[in-house]
């Protein structure tokens, strides 16, 4: 995903109410996860394999339309400490591209305890008989894992990439609940690599 001198950023005014879509990035998978208009359910949604640029564009774009969208909510993966590290200049790159591409306004919120956390959703829900967690869609470009062992596997590892997206974005709205500001900050505050969330 090239980056070219980005416009004027879209979340100036990022929207206190509205759907929103949270988005837990990878370099090969991207977990996707909604909120209802009026941000109280969140539910995992599907599971996007990252394919080339024009085809993901065009994947967000008709994801929004479809879904009526009025921001992302892109997890920002930090150490313990605060600091970056490569993936979290990676996600910065997307979010940018993302608010881009869409004209949408997207916020960065911090995701270092989202995947433990999804992890653990997807061992009880298989305890509990509860099948694929409640994903919500299926409709993105999602891999077919081989049979037996192999192919379970994989099938948690997708599933979990949605409910990592799912808990990030019940972590945001649960934060906007409680903070007089706009919790998580945007994308085009500062340049990749620099100090981290607590810098």
């Amino acid at each position: 995903m090239s980056e070219p001198i980005a416009p004027t950023p879209p979340d100036e005014n990022f929207p206190r109410t509205g759907r929103l879509v949270g988005v837990d990035y990878g370099t090969v998978r991207i977990g996707v996860a909604i909120c209802d208009p009026m941000r109280i359910l969140v539910s995992p949604l599907e599971i996007r394999l990252v394919s080339d640029p024009e085809r993901d564009a065009d994947y967000f774009r008709q994801l929004a339309l479809r879904e009526r969208i009025d921001g992302w909510i892109v997890g920002l993966p930090v150490h313990c400490d605060g600091g970056e590290s490569q993936k979290s200049v990676e996600a910065r790159k997307f979010a940018r591209w993302l608010g881009r591409e869409t004209s949408l306004p997207v916020r960065l919120f911090d995701e270092r305890f989202t995947t433990s956390a999804a992890q653990d959703r997807v061992r009880s829900a298989r305890f509990a008989g509860g099948g694929d967690g409640g994903m919500a869609g299926g409709k993105g470009r999602s891999a077919k894992g081989k049979r037996g062992k192999q192919g379970g596997k994989r099938s948690r590892e997708r599933l979990v990439d949605a409910v990592a997206a799912q808990v990030l974005l019940e972590s945001f709205l649960e934060a906007q609940r409680y903070q007089p500001q706009l919790p998580g900050h945007s994308p085009y505050g500062r340049e990749a690599g620099e100090a981290g969330l607590d810098g």
